[in-house]
């Protein structure tokens, strides 16, 4: 069969049922990314029967039948040298998919995809805890828990949860705490006993439209570390336009997300060692976030304060 058209084969594709569209995907991302697909694949996924899976496979093969080719010795098929992928694969979701899976297996039983090596996770939330949280996010109600933090100890809490945020190095809540009466992050681990507040009503000032910090967005102008032997490298490592990468954050989070990537944001960029590899080109985009003291090297502008307290650390 002749090779469809690029903005036909899209309407085809935007015309199929959604449950056969991922069907189609995952074709698309065995062939693209490991190199072979055998109709088992398709039916121990989605246990649709040999049947379904050898349709599905047809079909690919109507719409892109320059993209494989089978081994009639092995009943495998395999990218061809033309092979050009029918879907967008989001880097994250491949890499997920290729480290931990792709939704095969339960609980403990997910194997990545091919030999892969990540950062052991040091601190995780227990499910018990995010569970509450996650319900409370999702039906807009108030948790009562007990908190211990750094400031106060433990305490009883009442709060709003916004959002779930990863730093990272671990999890935690942007939430409207009642007894501090601000918005403030919560870390997991440091929650005990969460219960929804089922009668609970959210109020206009514990609504995410009012945290400021969480609707800011900043927008951070990185580049290559002026004192970096290499600069092309770090150019080649991200991804800069005229030797600029442009990144936007949520004020809330830019001191954690600097830190994390290890950019130097003191003015002079005077922060050494090779873990320095970009420099926030101007550290007055980071004024006014309520966390910009954990942004490497950050100085608060002359005559500002300098003391405000860090939340949730």
């Amino acid at each position: 069969m002749s090779e469809l058209p690029t903005n036909r084969r899209a309407r085809l594709l935007e015309h199929l049922p959604r449950a056969q569209r991922e069907r189609l995907s995952h074709i698309d991302f065995k062939l693209y990314f490991l190199g072979e697909l055998r109709r088992a694949d398709v039916v121990d996924r989605f246990e649709t029967g040999p049947a379904g899976a050898t349709r599905d496979i047809a079909l690919y093969r109507d719409i892109a039948p320059e993209n494989l080719e089978f081994d009639g010795a092995t009943k495998t098929y395999r990218p061809s040298e033309t092979f050009v992928p029918l879907f967008e694969h989001a880097p994250q979701r491949v890499l997920t998919a290729l480290s931990q899976g792709f939704g095969e297996g339960i609980g403990d039983q997910l194997q990545p995809m091919i030999r892969c090596e990540i950062p052991a996770a040091l601190t995780l939330p227990k499910m018990s805890v995010l569970a509450p949280i996650t319900r409370a996010i999702n039906r807009s109600k108030a948790v009562r828990l007990g908190y211990t933090s750094v400031e106060t100890g433990h305490t009883e809490r009442v709060i709003v949860p916004l959002a779930l945020v990863d730093i990272g190095l671990r999890w935690h809540v942007r939430a409207y705490c009642r007894l501090r009466q601000e918005f403030r992050d919560f870390v997991f681990t440091r929650m005990d006993n969460p219960e929804v507040i089922e009668d609970s009503q959210v109020q206009r000032e514990e609504s995410p439209d009012q945290d400021v910090q969480w609707s800011r967005i900043i927008e951070l102008d990185l580049v290559p570390h002026p004192s970096h032997k290499r600069p092309e490298i770090i150019a080649m490592d991200y991804p800069m336009v005229d030797g600029v990468m442009k990144v936007k954050v949520r004020a809330a989070n830019a001191g954690y997300m600097l830190r994390r990537w290890s950019v130097d944001c003191s003015p002079n960029h005077r922060l050494e060692g090779l873990e320095y590899a970009l420099w926030l080109r101007d550290p007055l985009a980071l004024y006014g976030a309520s966390n910009a003291q954990l942004a490497p090297g950050y100085e608060a502008p002359k005559g500002r304060d300098k003391s405000r307290p860090i939340k949730a650390m």
